[in-house]
This record gives structure tokens, sequence and C-alpha cells, in this order.
């Protein structure tokens, strides 16, 4: 009977049909929709329906005790609490959002008629260094999970342990290539065992939220898009599996998510975890759903990433994604029943040093906005695009009342002054107070341990270079920003997949220091054992440079310590060229709102305020020519510190302009329609 309760997990009532046997030679079948849960019939006969409720053995209403989320194969359709389901969610990611905004994104998201949420883990996020963990603050992965419970949304959790997300490494901790020949998503018994420590901490953390135990996740993903990846390893696949369940519990639903590409269903795909799809509205429907039939014959069908829009790269256009064809896809898909999760429903911001990058032919770093031409904006603001989708969801189900919450409000602080405060190079006993490691060769961040932002690598020249000399670095070794200083002269930039040689002159024993700056490690396909810094020695026409003193800075560390503005300036500070801090103070009218900050004549860097680091900006490449600034970071009445690292040139007259809206595409002056 469709809807009895049988006490075997969340496999109820599996068809006979064999699944996810792994082998090409199958044909996929023609896809004919199937019956969506609206239609998911009870299959109940009236006078047995009676007898059962006059004997108290069929309640009307779900009690805590039998609380179940699960699969019916024979109908099609998810059973929640014995009661056919479709759910339509939305992705959030609480790491990109600060944490005094997640109450306004999520009741968007609810008012928007979403029944749930899709939410990424990070583990790098948490497990910054092994064994060290952090659950505090904007990482309070189980006060959001209260929130979203609170709000009345469902949640669709992504624990990983490999998220992609175009996030720092795919959420991976770049400290597992300490181990330099580790394989990464494997069997490899150095990642297994790192995992697992993982899982042991963060799933008994998820556990109690499970809806089998009174929260509200109601199905958990397994790895992400396992079969896009190069290894294929059915036994790691089943090595997780095995975690999951034993530290979940039976009940839970667990699934994958993939492409609809025969070869990543392949090896994406495993008996026990529930197969998804995930497309866009460029993609045919019939088509991508016909995929999931071929190793899903039976079952819900499943949209795990409907893409809303897409992300940006330094350098590329902003891309944007129609809100007609975003609507249309997703009527489509809810009229044939399927459940769907649009991807991203909120973007948010790559803070800090979190964006990730892409490896297409070339190395493609993300930016720092990762607004994705989502519903919600960058900032939280609804948009056209969440209407469109809201007057859709209402065709099959009724929306919450009441009107949706307005954009947050904006301010233009105006024009701020900065001042130079000192070059990099001037600073180091403060950015580097443990001193310098020697070294006869290049190491890389991983060897010496730094996760993020930025290395100096410091040798002399060993001879008279009287006539411009080749500065060269082999390929593929300047991981990812070289910038190159001759005795504290900025000379220029070292690139990866770029320009990888400079000319220089000068005396034996002159000073040459390399600035090396991580731009994010790649977070997709097979390429993400991205080690950064120096990872080859540079050579002086042809002739390799030794003896090196390699600073591995903590600039963050230093700022939130007050540094510089707790300090006078350097007096001795050079020009606007190479690397430098810059500083400046504002304060707000009796407001903290939210606001963008513009940089006008500046190159590429860094930018703090009050400590916060808000990300990388990069006006020259674009597209993204102003950063998102969080009201929650200013302050009100007191003023507010601002730390700029510039990287390459600052302007003459150094301003910031705080202004009430984002200005993308600046640079590039057109877009592109995702279409993946």
């Amino acid at each position: 009977m469709c809807g009895a309760g049988s006490g075997r997990g969340p496999w109820r009532k599996r068809p006979a049909l064999a699944k996810k046997d792994h082998v090409m030679g199958v044909s996929k079948s023609t896809f004919v929709p199937h019956p969506g849960p609206a239609e998911c019939p009870a299959r109940m006969e009236l006078p047995a329906l009676a007898l059962l409720l006059a004997a108290g053995l069929l309640h009307t209403q779900a009690s805590p005790l039998s609380r179940s989320f699960e699969l019916d194969y024979e109908e099609d359709c998810f059973r929640k609490d014995g009661v056919p389901f479709r759910y339509i969610s939305g992705s959030i990611h609480y790491a990109r959002v600060p944490r005094p905004a997640w109450r306004d994104r999520l009741l968007k998201m609810y008012m928007s008629g979403l029944s749930a949420v899709q939410v990424y883990v990070p583990w790098n996020y948490h497990e910054p260094r092994p064994g060290v963990y952090d659950f505090a603050g904007d990482r309070d992965v189980e006060a959001f999970l209260d929130l979203t419970a609170e709000l009345g949304l469902l949640v669709i959790l992504r624990p990983g342990p490999y998220i992609c997300a175009e996030w720092e490494m795919g959420g991976l901790p770049s400290w597992l290539l300490w181990k330099p020949d580790i394989v990464l998503r494997s069997s490899d018994p150095a990642y297994l065992a790192a995992v697992d420590s993982w899982l042991h901490v963060l799933l008994p953390k998820i556990k109690p939220h499970l809806y089998q135990h009174g929260g509200n996740i109601i199905s958990v993903q397994v790895e992400n898009e396992y079969g896009s990846y190069y290894a294929c390893d059915y036994g790691y696949l089943r090595h997780l599996l095995g975690s999951f369940r034993a530290l979940l519990g039976s009940e839970v639903l667990l699934f994958t998510t993939d492409g609809t590409r025969a070869e990543e269903l392949r090896c994406g795909t495993l008996q026990g975890l529930y197969a998804t799809v995930d497309f866009g509205p460029g993609s045919n429907m019939t088509e991508a759903f016909g995929a999931q039939r071929w190793v899903e014959p039976k079952g819900p069908l499943v949209n795990s990433e409907y893409y809303t829009g897409w992300l940006d790269y330094w350098g590329e256009a902003h891309a944007s994604t129609s809100s007609l064809d975003v609507a249309r896809g997703l009527e489509d898909m809810l009229q044939l029943g399927a459940s769907v999760n649009m991807y991203m429903f909120h973007g948010g911001t790559n803070f800090a040093y979190w964006s990730g990058a892409d490896f297409k032919d070339q190395y493609k770093p993300v930016t720092t906005s990762y607004d994705y031409d989502a519903p919600l904006s960058e900032a939280g603001d609804p948009t056209e695009k969440l209407f469109a989708i809201r007057t859709v969801i209402s065709k099959f189900q009724s929306l919450p009342a009441g009107p949706m919450p307005p954009a947050t409000p904006k301010y233009s602080y105006g024009r701020v002054a900065l001042q130079k405060h000192a070059d990099l190079l001037d600073a180091l006993e403060v950015l580097c107070p443990s001193g310098p490691i020697q070294s006869q060769l290049p190491l890389t961040f991983e060897a010496i341990k730094q996760a993020h932002g930025f290395v100096v690598y410091r040798t002399q020249l060993p001879w008279d270079v009287l006539d411009p000399a080749t500065l060269d670095a082999p390929p593929h070794s300047i991981c990812d920003r070289g910038y190159v200083m001759l005795q504290k002269e900025y000379h220029g930039t070292l690139e990866r997949d770029g320009q990888t040689t400079l000319r220089v002159t000068g005396r034996t024993g002159d000073t040459l220091d390399v600035l090396l700056e991580n731009m994010g490690r790649i977070s997709f396909g097979a390429n993400i054992s991205d080690f950064k810094g120096l990872l080859g020695n540079l050579s002086l026409d042809s002739s390799p440079l030794s003896n090196w003193l390699i600073y591995p800075l903590d600039i963050d560390a230093a700022i939130q310590q007050g540094w510089p503005h707790a300090a006078l300036p350097k007096s001795s500070s050079r020009g606007r060229a190479g690397p430098a801090f810059y500083t400046g103070t504002f304060e707000t009218p009796g407001i903290a709102w939210d606001t963008f900050v513009k940089f006008p004549g500046w190159s590429k860097g860094q930018l703090w305020i009050n400590g916060f680091n808000l990300g990388r900006y990069w006006p020259r490449r674009g597209p993204q020519q102003t950063l998102f600034v969080p009201g929650s970071v200013l302050h009100v009445g007191r003023p507010n510190n601002i730390t700029v690292l510039e990287l390459e040139e600052a302007p003459s007259t150094p301003l910031l302009f705080f202004l009430d809206q984002p200005l993308f595409n600046r640079t590039l002056g057109h877009s592109t329609v995702a279409t993946e």
C-alpha cells in the first residue's frame, strides 16, 4: 500500500528492476513523464481506510514518533510522514552570507514559496588546520539550521566532503596537500583517514537535525558530482556510504547529484544512494530527466541544481540568464511533478580568500561577488527573476500570506580619502613576526603550511646584471600571481597562464623579492590538487637562483590586532607602484546600512573594514567594479577603519567611493547567457 509504513527505512517498495549496475551498454529507455506527487495516489480503498481509522491504527496527522521522509518507487514520489510530497527548494550558502543577514535571506526564500533550502557544508571553513575546528559566529552551522527550522523551511544538506560550489579547493582543506602525493576524492588511505576524522566531528552535529529525529533535514547528499571527477572510485563512494549510514542511521534519505551525461552518471552513482541530476534552463528537459531514468527507472524526478544564473570569472563578462527562460523551465519541471532545487537562489559573497577557481584550458579565478544573477541579489534584494519564479510557484501551491520583505536599505557614504601607510616589504616584521624560512629552493604554500593569502620569496642577485637579463619562471610555476621587486622597486607581475618573464638589471647582492598571491584553489575537475606559491625555481638568464628566504604572511592577524591604524606610517614609503598598504576612516551618519565600495584608479588588491576581510578587488580586469560591504561590519558612533592592500599601482589621489548600488561589467560592457 502506498503510504503504509514498512519500517525498512527510505528504500520502501523497491521495484524489481535493477538499478545502477554501472554497465555502460544499457540503453536509455524513452522518458515518459510520471505522475507528480500531487497525483501520487494513496491507493487505499475507503472501507479499508475506515477500518484502520476505527481501530486507531492510522493517524490523521503524523506524530513526532512517526516522522519519515522516504522514497516511493511504486508511485514515483517522495513521501513525507507517509503523504506524497514534492519540494521546491533554493540554494543558499551560510558561509557566503554574514550571520546577521541569515534571517533576512531565509525569510525572503520562504516568502518566495520555497518549501526547502539546499545547504553546503565547506569542510575547509570549519577545520582550518588538522584537528582544529571552528563552529562559532558565521561558522555556526547548527544555529543556521535552527533558524531554517524556525522559519518553516526544510533542509537538503550537502556535507561533502567535497562540495565544489566555486569555493576554495571545492571545500577540501588545503592541508590535505601537506602530503604532496595524496590522491583526493579516492580510496587513498591518507585521504580517507582525514575524511573519517572530519565526518566523525560533523555528522554527529547534524544527526539531531534530521527530520526523523525531530529536525528539518529531509535528505543528505553524499559527495558531489563525483561522476565529473576522473577517479571513478566506487570503493570511495562505498566507504562514504558506510560512514554516513553508521553516523546518521539507516532512516535518512541519502542521494547523489551528477550531470546528465552517461559517463557522469556511471561514475557518480552507487546502489543505496538515490541518483539525482542537475541541469539548467538551456537543457532539453526530456533528455535530462531521461538520463535520471537511466539510473533510476523508478522514483521521484529530481533536479538538484537548476541553474538560475551563472558565476563570474575575473577578466570575463558578467554572466546573466533570462528571467523568462528560468521561469519557463521551472514551470515545465513542476508540471512533470519533479522536485527542484534552484542553484543559486541567493549567491552572496566570497569574502576574504574563499573564492575558488576553475580550469578550462587555463586557470580561471572566480570573482569576489557570487551574485550569480540569482533571484536574490548579492545584497539579498528581490529581483525581477524572483517575482517571475514566485508567480510560477503560485500556480502549483499557495504562497505564504503577507508581502515579500523589501530590499535592505543601502547608503551612499560618499568619498573617503586614504593615505599610504607603508610598502609591504617595509612591514615584514609585523606581517611575519616569526621570521623567514630558509631554503635553497622555493617552497610551496603547502610545504610551509600556509593556506591562503600571500608569501614573500626573497633572494639576492648572484652577479652584476648591467645589461637587462631575463628573470624567468618555468611553465605553470607561478601560482597564481607574482609581484616582482628589485631593491624594493616594483618591476612588474608574473602570472599563471600569462606573462612569466621580466627584464631586470642590478648589482651583485641586490635583493630580489617576489610576493606570491594565491588567487583561489581550483574547485572542479581533475586539477583540485592545486599547489600554490613558487612551484619551480626562478632563473636569471637561464641560471637558477638559490638561497631563498621565505616569509609566510599573516596579514589578517596583524589587521585584526589593530595594525596598521595603531601604528605610525612609514616615512620611507616610496611611490605609488608595488604592494603597499593604504588607510583611511569614515563615520556613518547614525546608521550602518549596506553599501558598495568602488575603487577609482586602483589596480588590484584586498580590502578590510574594521578588520573584516571583504575580499579581492580587481577593477582593471573586471567585470566586478565594486565590493559589497554588509552594514553589519560597520560601526555607528565611532570611526570605521579602512585598510587597503594595493598590489600593483595606486591612483595618484587615493580615494574610495561608497555607493548605494553595485557596478558590474564596466570593463567589458556586455553579458553572456549561462546555458550549462
